[in-house]
C-alpha cells in the first residue's frame, strides 16, 4: 500500500513541537519559511510573565490605578516635588501591584506612579502579588491611611469602609493602622458635618479643629453659614470654640434664634470678652459693610477716669 508523502508530512509536523523543528531546520528550500514563521508564533505565544513576589520594572502605560482607592485629592505642589525627588535618585520604594485583565492595578504606591509620569519616567519598579478583592481595597485602605497622604475627610471615609465593608470593630480597624481608637473615633465624627463644610475641609479652607469644633452645631445650614465666617474672618480654633459655645446657651424658645446669622453670635462673644478686659458693660452696634460701633457704658467720674488710665496703658505698652 502506498504511502501519501503529504500524509506523512503532516503527522511529523503533529508530532514534534515546531521549536524543534525550527532548532533541527537546515534553513533549505520552502521550510526555512515556514521554519521561521513557526519561531516567530512560538515567541509570541510563550511570552512569560513577570514573576510574582519579585521586584522587576513595568512601563507605566500597562499600570493603572485602583478605583477604589480612597485618595481622591493629589497635592499637585507636592507631587511636583516628589516628581523632582524621582528625577534625581529614581524610584526607591517598588509599587505593589496586581494582574486585571490586561494591565496591572496599583494596590499601594499610587502618588509614586503619578510622580513618576510627571518626571518622565517610562518604567517604574514593582512588585506583583496576587490579592483577592477583599485583600486589595484593605491594603490600599491601610497604606494610604498609615502613609498619611489622606485628607481629614479621606482618612474618615476610609475608616467607615474599613469597619462596613470588612465587619471590623474600631479597636480591629486602631489596631491595623496603628492609631488609638479614640483617633478613629475623632476622625469618623467629621463625617457627620454638612456635605459642604465637609468639602471646606478637603479644601483647607478650614483646619480639622476648626471642623470638630463646629459638630456642636446640630443645625446643618448655621454650621456651613458659621463655616464661611470662620474662613472670611480667619477665625482661629478658640474662637469658633467660643462661638458655638454662645450659640448652644441661646434659649430655644426665642422665636428669632432660628433667624440669627453667626456673626450676630461673634460681636456677641467680643462684647462678653471686652466687658471682662474693661470691667464694664460693652455694645458693639454692626452695621453692614463691616461698620458699627462700640459703645462703653460707665457709671461714675471714677469710672470713667479708670478706664482712661486703661487706655492710656494700653497706648504707651504700644508705643
Amino acid at each position: 500500500m502506498a504511502v501519501k508523502k503529504s500524509g506523512l508530512g503532516k503527522g511529523l509536523d503533529s508530532l514534534i513541537p515546531k521549536q524543534t523543528a525550527a532548532k533541527h531546520s537546515t534553513g533549505a528550500g520552502a521550510g526555512t519559511s515556514g521554519d521561521v514563521s513557526a519561531k516567530d508564533e512560538t515567541k509570541s505565544a510563550v511570552k512569560k510573565e513577570p514573576p510574582l513576589n519579585q521586584e522587576v520594572k513595568l512601563k507605566l502605560t500597562q499600570i493603572e490605578p485602583n478605583r477604589d482607592q480612597p485618595r481622591k485629592s493629589f497635592d499637585e505642589q507636592a507631587l511636583a516635588e516628589l516628581a523632582d525627588s524621582i528625577r534625581q535618585f529614581g524610584v526607591i520604594q517598588p509599587l505593589i501591584v496586581q494582574k486585571k485583565g490586561d494591565f496591572y492595578e496599583i494596590i499601594a504606591g499610587e502618588r509614586r506612579w503619578r510622580a513618576a509620569r510627571m518626571a518622565g519616567l517610562k518604567e517604574i519598579p514593582v512588585i506583583i502579588r496576587e490579592f483577592s478583592d477583599r485583600q486589595a481595597v484593605e491594603i490600599s485602605l491601610i497604606e494610604n491611611i498609615q502613609r498619611e497622604n489622606l485628607n481629614p475627610i479621606e482618612e474618615a471615609v476610609a475608616y467607615k469602609r474599613l469597619l462596613n465593608e470588612f465587619d471590623l470593630t474600631q479597636e480591629e480597624v486602631a489596631d491595623r493602622v496603628s492609631k488609638s481608637r479614640a483617633a478613629v473615633t475623632n476622625s469618623m465624627r467629621l463625617l457627620k458635618l454638612d456635605d459642604r463644610v465637609q468639602q471646606m475641609v478637603v479644601e483647607e479652607k478650614l483646619s480639622t479643629g476648626h471642623a470638630r469644633a463646629l459638630l456642636g452645631i446640630a443645625d446643618a445650614e448655621l454650621q456651613y453659614q458659621c463655616a464661611q465666617e470662620i474662613f472670611d474672618r480667619k477665625l482661629s480654633v478658640r474662637d469658633v470654640e467660643r462661638m458655638v459655645k454662645v450659640l448652644s446657651s441661646k434659649k430655644k424658645e426665642k422665636p428669632k434664634q432660628d433667624e440669627s446669622q453667626p456673626q450676630d453670635f461673634i460681636y456677641q462673644d467680643l462684647e462678653e470678652r471686652m466687658k471682662a478686659l474693661l470691667g464694664t458693660k460693652v455694645s458693639i452696634d454692626h452695621r453692614n459693610q463691616n461698620r458699627g460701633r462700640i459703645v462703653i457704658d460707665y457709671y461714675s467720674n471714677e469710672e470713667l477716669e479708670r478706664l482712661m488710665y486703661l487706655f492710656q496703658s494700653i497706648s504707651d505698652e504700644k508705643n
